[in-house]
């Protein structure tokens, strides 16, 4: 089993990878396909409009985590690593203002948001919880293509043809090129003792199958830069985050108070777990406000990793890029596994999927730059795993900010505790994080639809919105 460190890890938008990134991902290929000769075009046929319908928890909570907006952003051509979040709101306009998009290479394709792009909270899609149904018309208004796309979580875009091929390969020998091809923890760990070697090691050797070693390094120095410079703008910005709740951006007071003891040399016992707070809240507000991020693996969870690296390189002096790299490369090779599976997707486990898949990974990557062992970092995992099995995904109006940001801050401090503790033992614990990730996933199958992304539970309808 291989899934990519960049794969793990995308430069995108905020605020969601499953509702934001992956429908403006599956509009490009849609678009893609259009252009291609991969379907029976009739003779002398040529699209003139186009017609989208979102089912499932992308239909439920789909305004509020703006994917109605990605939609036709990706119809236009935008891409979710390359659009500039300044211009969004004015191509959308223009679209709202002609009924018409029109993508690079492409004439110009009727489409009318009002009317061709349907919130369909009916009938879901059998593949997946987030399914999206994507259509071209000639002039007559007679159906030419249609096909069916699901984001399957941290932006993961595949056909329902492609869905059943996954599934199928989850039984399938790995890629025998590979050379370290764990697909669980159990085959991981026997892999570091037979070769000697550290996860992020055979990790590294994995991803040198693909790409040089330089390649690989400069990839992952634009990872960390997109996360660091994310942290960065939320300590910046303050004011009201979109979407109506009105909830006000709080990372930069608090960054700006604790400025002042840090300057003041003043004891505070909670200076290390409220630094850590910050820098995840500070991502998230990003996120919220539909900023540049990283998936960690989600927009959903993106704070937690970005916050725990960013602590590591701020209390411990010996910290350096090195660090950086084996601590991304642990992490995805975590994430791997737990998406391998299990899921990432709220929309199909909850936020255990999605915060809690990062909480472990936070805490695995941060166990190994501290010089854990593999047996420590998988049980780091396992332990920040555990803590947040059965967690709903229930955001208020949809938006991903009420209870989401706050639960990154607090996933970040449970992956510190989480390596923490496993560094004070010696990697033997009782529950295998195999064992953890089974039990996510057997948790997100039992779970009730209302607590997964759809906004129908939980906080969402217990919280009167203001």
């Amino acid at each position: 089993m291989f899934l990519s460190v960049f794969d793990v890890f995308k430069i995108g938008i905020g605020p969601s990878s499953s509702h934001t990134m992956g429908p403006m991902s599956a509009a490009n290929r849609f678009l893609e396909l259009i252009l291609s000769n991969d379907w029976p075009r009739p003779t002398g046929a040529h699209v003139a409009a186009l017609k989208v319908s979102l089912h499932g928890s992308l239909a439920f909570t789909g305004i509020g985590h703006g994917t109605g907006r990605a939609v036709i952003l990706g119809l236009v051509g935008e891409e979710p690593h390359a659009v500039d979040p300044d211009r969004m709101d004015a191509i959308i306009d223009e679209v709202e203002r002609t009924g018409r998009v029109t993508p690079p290479g492409h004439p110009a394709y009727e489409f009318q948001p009002k009317t061709d792009l349907i919130f369909d909270k009916k009938q879901p899609l059998p593949g997946h919880a987030n399914g999206m149904s994507f259509s071209a018309f000639d002039r007559d208004g007679r159906l030419l293509l249609k096909r069916i796309y699901y984001s399957i979580g941290g932006g993961f875009v595949v056909t329902d043809t492609e869905l059943e091929a996954m599934r199928g390969a989850k039984k399938s020998a790995g890629d025998s090129r590979i050379p370290y091809p764990f697909a669980s923890a159990k085959q991981m760990l026997d892999m570091a003792r037979g070769s000697g070697l550290t996860i992020a090691q055979m990790k590294r050797a994995n991803e040198e199958t693909k790409m040089s070693a330089a390649e690989l390094d400069a990839g992952l120095d634009r990872i960390w830069e997109a996360m660091s410079s994310c942290i960065d703008r939320g300590l910046k910005v303050d004011g009201i985050m979109p979407g109506g709740l009105k909830v006000k951006r709080r990372a930069r007071a608090i960054h700006d108070k604790l400025n002042e003891e840090w300057r003041s040399n003043r004891l505070n016992p909670l200076l290390a777990n409220d630094w850590l707070s910050v820098y995840a809240m500070a991502v998230n507000e990003e996120n919220a406000g539909g900023g540049r991020v990283v998936t960690a693996p989600t927009n959903g969870a993106a704070g937690v990793i970005p916050a725990t690296v960013r602590y590591y390189l701020h209390f411990h002096e010996d910290a350096n890029q090195a660090d950086v790299h084996n601590f991304l490369l642990t992490a995805a090779a975590i994430g791997g596994i737990i998406k391998h599976n299990a899921s990432i997707s709220g929309a199909e486990v909850g936020c255990q999927g999605e915060v809690g898949s990062a909480a472990a990974m936070a805490a695995a990557g941060l166990a190994a730059v501290m010089g854990g062992s593999p047996e420590q970092i998988e049980n780091a995992a396992e332990i920040a795993l555990e803590h947040h099995l059965g967690m709903t995904c229930d955001p208020i109006a949809g938006l991903v900010q009420v209870p989401c940001i706050e639960r990154n801050a607090l996933g970040a401090v449970k992956a510190v505790t989480a390596a923490s503790l496993a560094l004070k033992g010696d990697g033997t614990h009782f529950v295998p994080l195999d064992a953890c990730i089974e039990t996510m996933r057997q948790t997100g199958n039992d779970m009730s639809e209302k607590y997964k992304e759809t906004s129908t539970g939980g906080l969402a309808v217990n919280v009167v919105e203001c």
